[in-house]
């Protein structure tokens, strides 16, 4: 039986700031530009899920794409919609959030959970730019898997300023 390769593409909104706390500003904003701005900003993500296997005879199907669509909702977009990488979500917390980083925190949030095998996927695209990660490497499984954590009803820096020198929310 060949195998066969399905997609799913989702969309989420989140907001980040790329910053290396070990270089100066100005290095900071040479480097990241516009990303690097202390306010945050955000980006609209499409989110390609693709697995692969064999055709199942009996339902025609390499993956019931329903399924698929609602494990990516529950696993990432659930968590990620809306969010602050930065503040809101603990992968980031000593993790520059750059799309790299992303797709390697949404490649553990999916593998192993999907029907069928996950493949060069998530395709993750912002603005003009993707990225693909490899096949996970050894080093790569080793790394701790991240955890779901419930997230607030409200979004934490709606609630709190944040101090933009210490990165830390100001309380009212």
């Amino acid at each position: 039986m060949p195998t066969v390769m399905v997609t799913r593409r989702v969309h989420f909104n989140a907001a980040h700031r790329l910053h290396n706390r070990a270089l100066s500003d100005d290095e900071n904003r040479r480097i990241f530009g516009p990303c690097n701005n202390p306010n945050y900003h955000g980006h609209n993500y499409e989110l390609e899920v693709s697995v692969e296997g064999e055709i199942d005879p009996a339902t025609g199907f390499v993956a019931n794409l329903d399924t698929v669509k609602e494990i990516v909702k529950r696993r990432v977009v659930d968590y990620l919609d809306h969010r602050n990488l930065n503040l809101d979500v603990a992968e980031f917390a000593e993790r520059n959030p750059t799309t790299e980083n992303l797709v390697v925190v949404i490649w553990q949030l999916l593998d192993d959970r999907l029907p069928g095998k996950l493949v060069l996927s998530p395709a993750f695209a912002v603005a003009r730019c993707s990225c693909r990660p490899r096949p996970p490497t050894p080093e790569c499984l080793a790394s701790p898997r991240p955890t779901l954590r419930p997230q607030p009803a409200e979004h934490p820096s709606r609630e709190q300023p944040v101090d933009e020198r210490l990165g830390q929310r100001l309380r009212r």
